[in-house]
């Protein structure tokens, strides 16, 4: 598929290319095991690279763009840390690449939507019996079945919450491939979601920790 795709482009140019592919789950670090990380960073993380480094040689050849879709959570995590985990090494890769391809004319954009779950059925509600029945025994003793009611409840609320807008984020695609001054980052996201970001970048972690350690306690 590759071949066919650089042959075919080629000879007609190649302007744009834009990273979305995602997958999402929840669950506490001890939840979720090995395999889980392996494919969450095969999809969300090698997979943007894998694809980047087949169409680097046109993309420099006809300075084009390149566009990742990452997310407010690389800045902080409600419950998805594994997602997080993701999110946050693909903006370190983008920043590396953004300034290494700034001498052949390509520009690197990243879009940092805030919470889109609604439009973009990236995570069904979770179930906490499902996740009870997955632990080890070793996790089994470290919580209990509240616990994870408690957790599933607040996640489920954040999905709920999830604005329906998907174009904000895909007219924020559209800039990125169009305009003739792309921005670097573009946070699609409501006004309280830039709060957090704004907080987690310039205060100490301990306050941070506070705001989040709140919330779960909500």
């Amino acid at each position: 598929s590759e071949k066919c795709l650089l042959r075919h482009f080629s000879s007609i140019g190649f302007w744009g290319l834009v990273n979305n592919a995602g997958i999402s789950t929840f669950g506490e670090t001890g939840w979720l095991s090995m395999e889980t990380y392996e494919k969450f960073a095969d999809v969300n993380l090698l997979g943007s690279i894998r694809t980047t480094l087949a169409f680097l040689p046109l993309l420099r050849k006809y300075k084009g763009r390149i566009v990742f879709m990452s997310s407010i959570i690389a800045y902080f995590s409600l419950g998805n840390g594994i997602y997080s985990m993701t999110k946050a090494a693909i903006e370190k890769f983008c920043d590396a690449l953004r300034l290494e391809m700034k001498k052949f004319g390509v520009r690197v954009c990243i879009i940092q939507p805030g919470n889109y779950a609604r439009s973009t059925k990236i995570q069904s509600p979770v179930s906490a019996e499902e996740i009870w029945n997955e632990l080890s025994e070793e996790e089994k003793a470290a919580y209990n079945k509240e616990y994870i009611q408690e957790r599933a409840n607040f996640f489920n609320s954040i999905l709920s919450e999830g604005s329906a807008n998907g174009n904000e984020v895909v007219d924020a695609m559209v800039d990125a491939l169009t305009s003739p001054a792309p921005k670097a980052r573009y946070m699609v996201a409501k006004l309280k979601e830039k709060a957090l970001v704004f907080v987690c970048a310039l205060f100490p972690t301990v306050v941070m920790d506070s705001i989040l350690s709140y919330a779960l306690s909500k």
